[in-house]
């Protein structure tokens, strides 16, 4: 943090508090880009004929966006400064969401998708330092949690507003995206105003470094891999609901109602901000364990729910992945801090963000894969089956490796 920040913050803790409640909103609105078209999905599929593989697809186009920005523009708001770096992101998130708007075909919201993936990982990553500068005292727990609540509050508001007024108001496929744009014209309002923490920022693009910064110690590399299998875990089951859930509760439960598929994705979110919060006592290892356990009966109940056509049943599986996605992202993401060496810690925590990236993407177009040789529901229950595989694999690598210490 910069002398002069350090000082403002000292003699004027109200306006640094509120700056950075507004870098954590800076990353709602961001995040809530990522699942603003997961209710859409179905209604492009009707309207341009594409199958599950595509959809699969242009879902996943959005980690090319995400690895671009983690290897060559991850250490950048470090170098130019928090403000000069989220507003071009927010620039970028604003050509995304026009991309969607023209809906040319499968092109335009593959370009969306990958433009968006960018956006959200420069953001991400700059608002989520950023918080922690300027919160009072550097609390690192409190930042976490703002930071965190952040990022899952926008997860949950982008399936929500745009499944109910894709269902309830006119232009249901460009009214989402008209309010998104206004939201984003906001926070870059309020991101202007918000104080940079960066002191000694270079003066040209020559100065500025790409170079990435990817690796795992050999010395910790047995205690990485509970984390980071609990991280696969979690994501691709976070990228399954979002991708895919509005198409599976269309062909197994007869839902065709887009405001119904983003309330139960929604739900995912809303469970998992609210389990976040709820648990912040609780100790890294126990949190990553406890998430890992959960996941098996949460895929069972999902499953459960396909094969009886049950409402009831998908709405109880949504809550325990909501509470298991949530505990496995804090406890993993902690323990992983935690094992890091100091000198070498941005280098794991971007190893652990790329497991995270990949997670997202790669079982989400596996299903497809698999769905257009069979079907959606066989192609479901096979992922089910994996990832409580996965789970259960690290929860006993965990059981021995992961360390006692926060």
């Amino acid at each position: 943090m910069s002398d002069l920040a350090r000082l403002s913050l000292q003699t004027k803790p109200f306006r640094f508090v509120a700056a950075a409640w507004v870098a954590a909103a800076d990353i709602a609105v961001m995040f809530m880009g990522s699942t603003l078209l997961t209710p859409l999905y179905v209604l492009y599929q009707r309207e341009h004929g594409f199958s599950e593989l595509t959809l699969t697809f242009i879902y996943s186009a959005y980690v090319i966006g995400n690895l671009a920005a983690l290897f060559l523009l991850g250490r950048v708001s470090d170098q130019v400064g928090r403000r000069s770096t989220t507003l071009p992101a927010i620039a970028l998130a604003s050509l995304a969401t026009l991309a969607f708007m023209l809906d040319a075909g499968t092109g335009s919201l593959f370009t969306g998708r990958v433009l968006s993936g960018l956006a959200i990982g420069i953001a991400s990553g700059t608002a989520t330092a950023w918080v922690a500068e300027l919160t009072p005292n550097q609390d690192k727990s409190r930042a976490s949690v703002l930071a965190t609540g952040g990022n899952l509050a926008g997860l949950a508001m982008g399936p929500l507003i745009a499944g109910l007024l894709a269902q309830y108001a006119p232009w249901p496929l460009e009214l989402c995206y008209v309010v998104y744009l206004v939201l984003l014209a906001a926070i870059a309002f309020l991101i202007r105003a918000t104080p940079e923490t960066v002191d000694r920022r270079v003066r040209s693009f020559e100065e500025v470094s790409l170079r990435p910064r990817i690796g795992v110690p050999r010395t910790i590399r047995s205690q990485f891999v509970a984390p980071a299998v609990t991280a696969f875990a979690t994501f691709a089951l976070i990228g399954y609901y979002a991708a895919l859930l509005p198409s599976l509760m269309a062909e197994d439960l007869g839902q065709r109602n887009p405001a119904a598929g983003g309330i139960v994705v929604s739900e995912l979110f809303v469970v998992a901000l609210v389990t976040v919060a709820t648990t912040k006592g609780l100790a890294s290892r126990t949190a990553m364990l406890s998430g890992l356990a959960l996941l098996p009966p949460s895929l069972g109940i999902l499953v459960s729910a396909q094969l009886w056509h049950s409402m009831p049943l998908l709405v109880a599986a949504t809550t325990l992945a909501g509470a298991a996605a949530a505990l496995g992202y804090r406890g993993s993401l902690q323990v992983v801090n935690a094992i890091a060496p100091a000198e070498q810690r941005a280098e794991v925590i971007s190893s652990y963000l790329m497991t995270c990236y990949l997670a997202n993407s790669l079982p989400v177009i596996g299903v497809g894969i698999l769905s257009s040789v069979s079907s959606l529901p066989l192609a479901s229950y096979a992922f089910a089956a994996t990832i409580a595989l996965l789970a259960f694999a690290a929860l006993a690598v965990g059981l021995r490796y992961a360390p006692n210490r926060d």
